[in-house]
This record gives C-alpha cells, structure tokens and sequence, in this order.
C-alpha cells in the first residue's frame, strides 16, 4: 500500500475527529432544547444519507427482522444524543467529552458480559483509572453534578449500542445500518413527543439555529460517518481505535478556543481529565502488546 495513500487516510481520519469533536461545540450553540436538537439532527442525517443512495445508487432494502434490529437500536442512539446535548447544556463541552470517555470503561464491563467471556485484568486497571479520573472531576465541579451524570449515562448507551453495532456490522454495511438507525432514532423521538403532546412553537428554529442544525445533520453526521467508514479500508483498527480517542482532546481545545472563560475548569478537573484521556488512550496500545505476546506463545518453534 503506497505511503502516500496511507498519510492521505491518516489526515482524513484526523479531520474525521475534529468534526466530531465539533458536534459538542454546534451543541452549545443552538438553542432549542435537547431533545429538539436531537429530532432535528437525526431527520437531516438520515434524509442526507437518503440522497447519499440515490446518488450512488445503492439499494436501501433490508429484510424486516433487520429492520426491527436497526430501528430499535436507532431509539438507544437517540437516547444517547439526547444525553449528550442535555448534558452540554447542563455543564459545558468539557465536562461532558471526558464523561464520554467513560465509554472505555463501559464497553471493557458490557461487553464481556454480551461475548460470554471472563473480564481481562487490563480492562479492570483501565477501569480503575478512568474511576478515579471521574471521582476527581466529581469532586472538583460539584456544580456540575447533573451534567455529570447525564454524560455517563450518554455514555452507558454508547457503549450499548457500539457493542450491538458490531454484532449488525457483520451482516449488514455500515451505511445501510446507519441510515435505518437515523430513521429509527427519530421515529422514536418523534413518538415520544407525539405522546407528550411537545411537538410545539418551542420547536421553532432561529436562523442561526437552522445554519448549526444542516452543519450538525450532514457535515458532523452523515458526511463524517462515511469518512471515518471509508478510512477502515486502508487503516487498522488499531490505528483507527487510537486516532479517535482523541476526539475529546480536539473538542476541549476547539471549546476553549470558542468559548474562552465558559470553559476553563478547575485544576482538579484537569487532573481528572487526564487520567481519564490517559487511560482511554494508552488502552489500546497496552491490550495490542498483550495480544501480541499471547500470538507470539502461541506460534510453534521451528
């Protein structure tokens, strides 16, 4: 593979981050409440991605058991963006990228538990970190407390849905499973605030909110999701893995860029902070010695 094709990959994977890093900082920015911000982001990404087909001319037909798989599943994304965005509104952009970091943590515990598979020492130590790195931002931004919360649980269903996700990727393209997961998603948040009687003037959407929302549905969403997909062809996993932990260190730097003095915490917060980004970073660099040495048993001496 030419060295060239690799560093174009890297760059795009990188780009990739940022966007994301981004979605929190388009999150502080509109106005509408969360769970609006959610039922408008989901419609324009999946009808984004609708146009993406047709396109490319790809087919979108799916047997119905697949569909009930996707579009449940697309109700746990939409929970977790709904926390996300909440989150932000109740803290700040900081505060809620570490929280998300906690994912790690959730998936090393959830996952095994899915697979049937006992909990490697590894996951527990990084477990054990990422804990601690949380308890210091607890303890030093208890005004945040809610916000707090919220991001773990945001993070929870993240963990949640990635593990269900890499079940569905093995029959199904990841372009086909995120759309049907878009319209899942807004499907239910449309009914949620169907049955509670929300669909109101409250919705109603400021200039500068429609600008945020098309950046946030089709750039954020739907344009970075296919990047950071095509990617996967010339990139391993590994690489792909450690390049988008990164992702809440580009979103705090682009945060205090933005927002200045909203955003500058407390030294415990950093401290917290960089335990936490340290133990979801080096995570997979430790588990790739560990199942290379394990590889290297059990190769046969000649």
């Amino acid at each position: 593979m030419p060295q060239s094709s690799i560093n174009r990959n890297l760059l795009l994977l990188h780009l990739t981050v940022i966007i994301w890093g981004f979605t929190g900082i388009l999150g502080a920015l509109i106005s509408i409440s969360a769970i609006y911000l959610v039922w408008y982001r989901v419609l324009i990404a999946f009808i984004s991605l609708f146009l993406y087909f047709k396109f490319t001319r790809q087919s979108i037909k799916i047997n119905k058991g697949s569909l009930l798989k996707f579009t449940l599943t697309g109700g746990l994304v939409g929970l977790h963006w709904i926390l996300f965005f909440q989150s932000i509104k109740l803290s700040n952009v900081s505060v809620t990228l570490v929280c998300m970091s906690s994912l790690t943590l959730f998936t090393a515990l959830l996952e095994p538990l899915v697979n049937k598979r006992k909990i490697e020492y590894l996951e527990l130590i990084i477990g054990l970190f990422i804990i601690i790195g949380i308890y210091l931002i607890f303890k030093f931004e208890a005004k945040y407390v809610i916000g707090i919360i919220l991001g773990l649980l945001c993070a929870f269903c993240g963990s949640l849905f990635t593990i269900i996700n890499s079940k569905l990727i093995k029959h199904s393209k990841a372009t086909i499973i995120s759309f049907y997961e878009m319209l899942g998603a807004w499907l239910w948040v449309s009914l949620y605030l169907f049955l509670s009687q929300n669909f109101t003037n409250k919705m109603l959407l400021t200039n500068s909110d429609l600008i945020y929302l098309l950046i946030l549905g089709t750039v954020c969403t739907s344009a970075a999701y296919v990047a950071g997909v095509s990617v996967m062809k010339e990139l391993s996993a590994f690489r792909v893995a450690l390049i988008t932990n990164l992702e809440p260190v580009y979103g705090i730097v682009l945060a205090l860029l933005f927002f200045k003095q909203e955003e500058k915490m407390s030294l415990g917060f950093y401290a917290g902070a960089l335990i936490v980004l340290g133990a979801v970073f080096l995570y997979p660099i430790f588990k790739s010695k560990i199942e290379h040495r394990k590889l290297k048993k059990q190769l046969p001496i000649i």
